[in-house]
């Protein structure tokens, strides 16, 4: 898909419970559900079922499995951005004066409630945020990062990118254990 701007449905990736999501054992079958789904989320559960080789009913038990075990935080919708009326998008690094955690913690909530942010990133190297925005045109672009972000007494720099063309993976890499990792982690379950 080709410059799009996702947007949650449902789901929530902040509260997945990433033990469980390391310790469920997928198959081949799962790794093509997960495959299939990041294709096209709207996929119809027979014609899921039938590309992946199993029966419908099977088919539904193992995506909410993979729902219910972290795997899949959520189903989303691609926007056209210019259908959405959003002539510019950036990514806009950010510097923080200190790395204290309640400065953190509120700056994220701050950013994370404004509809021009699409993604929040908390990176390392010389900045520690990037966000991705979405606005209406350069002067929004310019009032959002003068009202919303040169205003935090924690932020000491801001550095804006103008993004020219955004094109999306459907792909997604799913890395799955191997059975010696399977073995090895079974294993130390067993002995603690």
């Amino acid at each position: 898909m080709e410059g799009g701007i996702r947007s949650a449905c449902w789901g929530n990736a902040e509260f997945i419970d990433h033990k469980r999501v390391e310790n469920m054992n997928y198959d081949k079958i799962d790794l093509n559900i997960l495959r299939e789904l990041r294709q096209n989320a709207r996929i119809p559960n027979k014609v899921l079922a039938a590309r992946v080789g199993i029966a419908p009913s099977t088919c539904i038990t193992r995506v909410r499995r993979l729902v219910d075990a972290g795997a899949i935080s959520g189903f989303y919708a691609e926007f056209n951005p210019k259908g959405v009326g959003v002539g510019a998008q950036a990514m806009i690094c950010l510097r923080m004066t200190r790395h204290d955690r309640d400065d953190i913690d509120a700056f994220r909530s701050h950013v994370l409630a404004r509809d021009e942010v699409v993604s929040f990133y908390h990176v390392s190297g010389d900045d520690d945020f990037m966000l991705h925005v979405a606005v209406r045109d350069v002067e929004h672009l310019r009032e959002f990062i003068i009202n919303t972000l040169s205003v935090r007494p924690e932020i000491v720099h801001i550095e804006t990118r103008l993004i020219f063309e955004e094109r999306r993976n459907p792909g997604f890499p799913v890395y799955v254990p191997t059975v010696q990792e399977r073995l090895a982690a079974e294993e130390l379950r067993t002995v603690a």
